[in-house]
């Protein structure tokens, strides 16, 4: 059987790289981003859906309010298919993609997919087109294999991932579209070898300091406050502290600690004789899941009022803060299920752990549904320019996508 259903994915091949093509070829950049949204593209993988002869599938559009969008609406798509036991397996993936960026890095046109040897080259054909077709064309090699699916399946196509989420999972997620059993799988990150199941994301903590002194004259500095130095002083000492601090080590990270990074620094003045008096900087910081938040930020907050006694300057401190979701159990079924889908198809061991940036899956986690991060792709190439996607990855993930829906 499952020789069977792995033949018929290979077999897929071309009509898996021709449809991605096609779904390319429909820009869906947010509204909020330059772009008009994901209406058309929706409309146009509901006419593949019905092409490939899916009778027996359930189509449903979700739709969220937007004022920005043309149609004052935002639009995800699901499509539930019946399988021998009424527990499903989810697979989400989205349907928008980011910007083109500057067209002149780029070798061709974004929006006009070619294929150059093993690649197809287009923006979103890596993020997340290559992933969002493969889950389409599982449950296709299934079928065309005589065979039906032992968990029913549940595919999402959802809006709004690149820009937050605001306007597509974070919405659906209150309207009882999901439930607490179902199998939940988002991939939208993975690496060449398709040997890690992502199970864990740090918090992230973003600060925004603003540091107000008094400009003057570089000559008579004795008669400002330099915010420069205050913000100088500032970003070092919370720096230390927080390093200092933290020092907790989980192994289930790529990267087992906590990170706290001076990032963006504004400039200030238009010449080098002025003592400025304001200074804006930011600090980027990725949390374990074991730290709590609220400790890091006092650290923040005490190093701020103490430099303000140290200086003179008033210190602003914005917090944008995004606690830690719960981890999926490696030893939850979606785990289990996907390990052994991967082991059968690539013949590697995958590892289970965390990382540092942030998914949608972490939604999921905080509605306590298990969810895991997976596919295999190639690692630096979304939101590039020449984006692209490895060709057989795309059927490498459709074929480990069929086997989890076959259990």
């Amino acid at each position: 059987m499952h020789d069977k259903i792995l033949s018929a994915a290979e077999k897929l091949e071309t009509l898996m790289t021709e449809t991605l093509a096609r779904l390319c070829r429909i820009p869906a950049v947010s509204p909020h981003n330059g772009g008009t949204g994901e209406d058309a593209k929706i409309s146009e993988l509901e006419k593949i859906i019905h092409e490939l002869g899916m009778s027996k599938a359930t189509i449903k559009i979700e739709r969220v309010e937007d004022s920005k969008s043309p149609s004052g609406c935002r639009s995800s798509m699901f499509l539930e298919y019946p399988g021998r036991r009424s527990r499903r397996l989810c697979i989400l993936t989205h349907i928008d993609v980011v910007p083109e960026g500057d067209l002149s890095s780029w070798t061709h046109d974004p929006f006009d997919p070619i294929v150059k040897g093993s690649r197809l080259y287009g923006r979103g054909v890596s993020d997340n087109g290559a992933c969002l077709v493969a889950s389409l064309f599982a449950l296709k090699a299934i079928l065309d294999s005589g065979l039906e699916p032992e968990y029913t399946v549940l595919l999402a196509f959802v809006a709004d991932e690149e820009m937050g989420s605001h306007f597509g999972l974070e919405p659906l997620l209150e309207r009882n579209i999901f439930r607490n059993d179902d199998l939940v799988v988002v991939p939208d990150a993975g690496n060449d070898r398709g040997d890690f199941i992502e199970a864990a994301e740090k918090a992230m903590l973003k600060l925004a300091f603003t540091v107000t002194g008094k400009q003057v004259h570089a000559s008579t500095p004795h008669k400002g406050v330099n915010a420069c130095r205050a913000a100088n002083m500032l970003a070092y000492e919370v720096d230390e502290a927080l390093h200092k601090a933290f020092t907790e080590e989980n192994n289930m990270f790529t990267y087992p600690f906590s990170t706290f990074e001076p990032t963006r620094r504004f400039a200030n003045v238009p010449a080098v004789n002025i003592v400025p008096g304001r200074e804006r900087f930011d600090f980027d910081c990725r949390v374990l899941p074991e730290v709590n938040l609220d400790d890091v930020i006092d650290i923040v907050m005490k190093i701020s009022r103490d430099v303000e006694a140290k200086t003179g300057a008033k210190i602003d401190v914005e917090i944008d803060r995004t606690d830690a979701a719960p981890v999926t159990s490696p030893g939850s079924d979606v785990v289990k299920l996907l390990t052994k889908c991967v082991h059968d198809v690539l013949n590697v061991e995958p590892v289970t752990g965390g990382i540092g940036g942030g998914t949608f899956a972490a939604l999921f986690r905080r509605k306590n549904i298990p969810a895991v991060v997976w596919s295999q792709e190639y690692e630096d190439a979304a939101h590039q320019p020449d984006e692209f996607t490895e060709i057989k990855y795309i059927v490498n993930n459709a074929k480990v996508f069929a086997l989890m829906m076959m259990g």
